[in-house]
């Protein structure tokens, strides 16, 4: 521990931290660098580095303990000799030094002097891993590998090719059907971690997909930054609204780019990317046998991973398709190229219907389909969507700024069929009657409306309309119960304790013809669409604490030596255990002492002799070594 703690106190801080990140040593109980190598050589996290080691590394740190010894330090031609010895094939010093490079910067092992040398606790605990039911020396040193991967054959590549593009597709829509409707009600995000069932049951049906989907497609949107937890919510980005308006290659690639970052580059380092190899028991075995103590944890990641990579198309039926080929190899321009050719063509034109539907026959550009999601409802979405022109949806489209004419020549631009007459009529039947009703925000100017007498409730928006019979009939409507209108004191409004935005949409979606008014009663455009605003919280790095609080300790003037000393003492003092401590005297003479520490202080500590059954005062800094007693 002590060859340990030293140089750990000599590391660079940018490595120290860089340690303690990647061994997962936690600051509880660390107060200095002696805590410090006892935690990193405690057997726990001993077991937990090594499990993120693959097979050759291993069998290089077990060969190297065993040739360990007090009076031999093993050479790494040594090493590279026994493993030679121990496997089917030659191993080069070149493939060993790698490994031993790893080993020394995780603090497993000491390269010094060309030799590689084992931290005793490291080799004690690899020597008991046979006993555990895993691997010896000799056995990390076999180099045959299982069966390689198995290949499709090459007439079925096209196969898999043709169902990961539809998977692509298929998920891409159903992701774009998830960020459209996060936009328009986010989904609200359980204390406890996940989504309620009602939302997990309403987006299930916006995507049309089976309800145990939502939760990875809704970690894959957000993976590539389209959705964020914002104030409780999941809502739509900055980055989601502009993915939207992406033709469907430029979106599959900002998923499978999502998708391939994401990926520990040890779980990368593995997977085929070679199209037609199957992701199946061969892979798992090749997994559990190249990571002999991590297979478990390796295979929970693959696990996750692959059931992405199905539905990115990365891969179908198990097996590596074309474009996932180029994605895992990161010729992800090649991908998109393969995704172009298989993907269905965007279509640029619909079909109107006397019944007020929209029929698309292909998949829509997107820019024409966010445009016809503004003053149309989706009925579906699969390969051809349909929608239907509804008075509440010309409503909204008029709410965020069309009007008729805008709205007739955008459909006359895209129709095979012309504008039918009933599409013409309720459009402009909508825009003549739209502002009928009238929301506005409160505020305590001259002409704001009062509460009844006797009401002492703080109202926030309120409700107007020329028409008296319409206004009684929001007041009195059972769907708007929620907003608790009472009539002012003029009796010409409606007031509401809720905002205007809020009550706006609710007359909206219970087909009012209403418009929003500014304070001087002119209409402002009003858009349903609500982005995260996701605020980054500083987050504390406890490994730079714990770096700094060790540095300040370090800096006490203590030499390791005595640092070491007294941490010796302290330990026999708690365990009250007896130690043979050797004591250099005033004349050159070195004195052994049978001694069972009290306390320590002021540099000198105090201890029982247990051969002379006395009590002994002496000066730390006099001390030579102390050994426990036999």
């Amino acid at each position: 521990m002590l060859g340990l703690a030293s140089r750990l106190r000599v590391l660079p801080d940018a490595e120290l931290r860089h340690v303690i990140g990647v061994r997962g040593v936690s600051a509880n109980g660390i107060h200095d660098f002696f805590d410090l190598a006892e935690a990193l050589l405690e057997s726990g996290n001993v077991q937990l580095a090594l499990s993120h080691l693959d097979r050759p590394t291993l069998a290089v740190l077990a060969v190297a303990g065993q040739l360990t010894s007090s009076n031999s330090k093993p050479t790494l031609d040594a090493v590279t000799n026994r493993l030679s010895e121990l496997g089917s094939t030659e191993v080069s010093l070149a493939a060993v030094a790698r490994r031993v490079d790893t080993l020394h910067a995780l603090l497993l092992a000491e390269l010094s002097d060309g030799c590689c040398i084992p931290y005793d606790a490291v080799s004690a605990h690899l020597a008991r891993w046979p006993a555990q039911g895993l691997p010896g020396a000799a056995d990390l040193a076999v180099a045959l590998p299982p069966a390689a991967l198995a290949a499709v054959p090459d007439t079925e590549i096209a196969f898999i090719d043709q169902l990961a593009a539809e998977r692509a597709f298929g998920m891409v829509s159903s992701i774009a059907e998830l960020v459209n409707e996060l936009c328009r009600e986010p989904a609200r995000q359980l204390s406890r971690g996940g989504l309620g069932l009602p939302d997990t049951k309403r987006l299930a049906a916006v995507m049309t997909i089976d309800v145990d989907l939502v939760a990875p497609i809704l970690a894959l949107a957000s993976r590539a930054d389209l959705l964020a937890h914002s104030d409780g919510y999941w809502m739509e980005t900055e980055a989601g609204e502009a993915w939207l308006l992406e033709h469907t290659t430029a979106r599959w690639a900002a998923l499978a780019v999502a998708w391939l970052a994401a990926l520990p580059p040890i779980v990368a380092d593995i997977l085929p990317r070679q199209a037609g190899l199957y992701w199946g028991d061969e892979l798992s075995a090749f997994i559990g046998w190249l990571y002999p103590a991590g297979g478990e944890w390796m295979l929970s990641q693959l696990t996750e991973f692959a059931r992405d990579a199905e539905l990115l198309g990365i891969t179908a039926h198990d097996t590596t398709s074309t474009a996932g080929a180029s994605v895992l190899r990161g010729d992800l321009e090649v991908a998109v190229d393969i995704m172009a050719t298989a993907l269905p063509a965007e279509v640029g034109a619909v079909y109107l219907q006397h019944d007020l539907s929209i029929v698309a026959p292909g998949p829509l550009a997107p820019s024409i389909d966010s445009r016809l999601r503004g003053m149309a409802d989706v009925e579906s979405r699969e390969l051809a969507s349909s929608y239907r022109i509804t008075a509440a949806s010309v409503n909204r489209a008029l709410a965020a700024g069309e009007n008729a004419d805008s709205l007739l020549a955008f459909l006359a631009s895209i129709s095979l069929t012309g504008i039918p007459q009933p599409v013409d009529y309720l459009i402009n039947e909508s825009a003549s009657r739209y502002g009928r009703v009238r929301v506005g925000s409160l505020t305590d100017g001259p002409n704001a409306p009062i509460a009844p007498p006797g009401n002492d409730t703080v109202f926030l928006s309120y409700i107007r309309s020329a028409d008296a019979a319409l206004l009684g009939t929001i007041a009195v409507d059972q769907t708007l119960a929620p907003l608790a209108l009472v009539r002012a004191g003029d009796s010409e409004h409606l007031l509401s304790r809720f905002a205007g935005d809020a009550v706006f949409w609710a007359l909206s979606d219970a087909r009012y013809p209403v418009a929003a008014e500014d304070d001087l009663g002119e209409i402002v455009h009003l858009r349903r669409h609500q982005i995260a605003r996701v605020t980054l919280t500083p987050t504390v790095d406890t490994a730079r604490n714990l770096v700094e609080k060790l540095r300040l300790r370090a800096e006490s003037g203590v030499s390791v030596a005595d640092a070491w000393l007294a941490r010796q003492l302290d330990t026999a003092i708690k365990a009250k255990q007896t130690i043979l401590v050797s004591i250099a005297m005033p004349g050159g003479a070195v004195v052994d002492y049978l001694l069972e520490p009290a306390s320590v202080s002021n540099g000198r500590f105090r201890a029982r002799d247990r051969r002379a059954d006395i009590e002994r005062t002496l000066p730390i800094k006099s001390i030579l070594s102390i050994t426990p007693a036999p």
